[in-house]
C-alpha cells in the first residue's frame, strides 16, 4: 500500500452502482481519478449481500495500492436523509438496506452512501459543466432516469433524502409499466431502457424503416442497445435519428416541468444516453422551449451535456466522502470521550 506524497492522506474511493455496472476509483481532492475498477452489477434476483460483496471486493482491490481515508457510494435508489440506508432501489434488490454501517464494518473505513444521481451532480458542479453555477438541475439518462438539485451552491436532498427522483414523475397516466410499480413514469419515455424498447419494437414488427437496425443485429431485437441506436443515428440512419428525436422530445417536456418547479440557471444532461449529443439535446431544447411556462417572458435555462462522463458518479461520491470526514472524526472523538468518562 502506498500514499502519493502529493496528496498526503486525502485520497478517497468513490463507488458508483447502477442497474448494470459497479465502477470504483481512487480520487484526489482535485477530482483526478488515479485508479479505476469496473465490474457488472450482480443479478437482481440475488440477495443484497451479493452486491455488498462486490463493493467490498472492488474497494479492497484499490486499497492494495493506495492508502484511502474514506469511501463514498453512489447507489441507484432512494437513500435516507442520514446517507446511511438505501430505502428502495428500483433496479436492485435493496429494501431498507443499512448499507453504510454494513460496509463500514467490513472495510474499517468511514462510508457515506449517496444517491448516484446526487453524486454525479455534485461532481459536475464541482469540476464539470456546472462549475461556477449556483442553481443547477442535473438529469442522468441511463438504465432509468436519475436527477439531482443544487440550489444556492448546495446539494438539496429533501427532508427524507429522496429529492430528485424525477424519473418516477408520472408523465403519461396509465402509460408503460415502470419497475417502481407505477405506470407512465418519465423514465419509461426518455431513458436508455425506453430508447432500447422502442427500437426493439420496430425490429420485432419488421418495420420497413428499421432495415439498418435489423441488419446490425441479424434480425434479433434482443441484441439492440441504446448505444447501437446512437451509433447508427450518428451514421445517418433515419429511423434511429427519429428514435432519438422522440426521446429528446420527452426529455425536453420533462425539463419544462422541472423549470417550473425549481427555476434553475442550468440543466446538465448526463448518463449513457446523453452520449448521443445534439441528436438528443437539440430536440430536447426545442421541446423544452415549446413547453416552458411563461415562454417568451422569462429567462430560459441552458441545457448542456455533462462533462465528466462515466466518471462523474465515482468522482462525486469520493468528494462527498471526503467532505464527511470532519463530521466522522468529530463523532469518533465524542465516542472516545464518552467511553473515558464512563470509566
Amino acid at each position: 500500500m502506498a500514499t502519493d506524497v502529493r496528496y498526503g492522506h486525502s485520497l478517497t474511493v468513490g463507488v458508483d452502482i447502477g442497474g448494470t455496472k459497479v465502477a470504483a476509483g481512487v480520487v484526489t481532492p482535485g477530482g483526478r481519478v488515479l485508479a479505476r475498477l469496473r465490474t457488472q452489477t450482480p443479478e437482481r434476483s440475488k440477495s443484497p449481500s451479493v452486491v455488498e460483496d462486490t463493493i467490498v471486493s472492488v474497494v479492497s482491490e484499490l486499497r492494495r495500492e493506495f492508502a484511502v481515508r474514506a469511501v463514498g457510494v453512489g447507489a441507484a435508489g432512494f437513500v435516507d436523509e442520514r446517507r446511511s440506508r438505501v430505502l428502495f432501489a428500483p433496479h436492485l434488490s435493496w429494501r431498507q438496506e443499512p448499507l453504510r454501517d454494513a460496509l463500514s464494518l467490513r472495510l474499517g473505513l468511514p462510508v457515506v452512501v449517496e444517491n448516484d444521481a446526487n453524486a454525479s451532480a455534485w461532481a459536475e458542479v464541482r469540476a464539470g459543466s456546472g462549475q461556477g453555477v449556483d442553481d443547477v438541475v442535473v438529469v442522468n439518462l441511463g438504465t432509468g432516469i436519475g436527477g439531482a438539485i443544487v440550489l444556492d451552491g448546495r446539494l438539496r436532498r429533501g427532508r427524507y433524502g429522496i429529492a430528485g427522483e424525477f424519473g418516477h414523475m408520472t408523465v403519461v397516466p396509465g402509460g408503460h409499466r415502470c419497475e417502481c410499480g407505477n405506470r407512465g413514469c418519465w423514465e419509461q419515455y426518455a431513458s436508455g431502457n425506453a430508447l432500447t424498447r422502442e427500437a426493439r419494437e420496430l425490429v420485432a414488427a419488421e418495420s420497413p424503416v428499421a432495415g439498418a437496425l435489423s441488419q446490425a443485429v441479424g434480425g434479433d431485437p434482443g441484441l439492440i442497445t441504446g448505444a447501437l441506436v446512437s451509433e447508427l443515428a450518428r451514421k445517418g440512419d433515419p429511423a434511429c435519428r427519429e428514435l432519438l428525436e422522440e426521446a429528446g422530445g420527452w426529455l425536453g417536456s420533462g425539463l419544462a416541468n422541472l423549470a417550473a418547479a425549481f427555476d434553475p440557471e442550468l440543466f446538465v444532461i448526463g448518463g449513457g444516453v446523453s452520449e448521443a449529443g445534439e441528436l438528443l439535446l437539440g430536440p430536447a431544447r426545442n421541446a423544452f422551449g415549446k413547453a416552458l411556462t411563461g415562454r417568451g417572458y422569462r429567462p430560459q435555462a441552458r441545457v448542456v451535456a455533462a462533462a465528466l462522463g462515466n466518471e462523474a458518479g465515482v468522482i462525486g461520491a469520493a468528494d462527498l466522502a471526503r467532505e464527511a470526514l470532519p463530521r466522522w472524526r468529530g463523532r469518533r472523538r465524542q465516542q472516545r470521550l464518552g467511553r473515558a468518562l464512563r470509566r
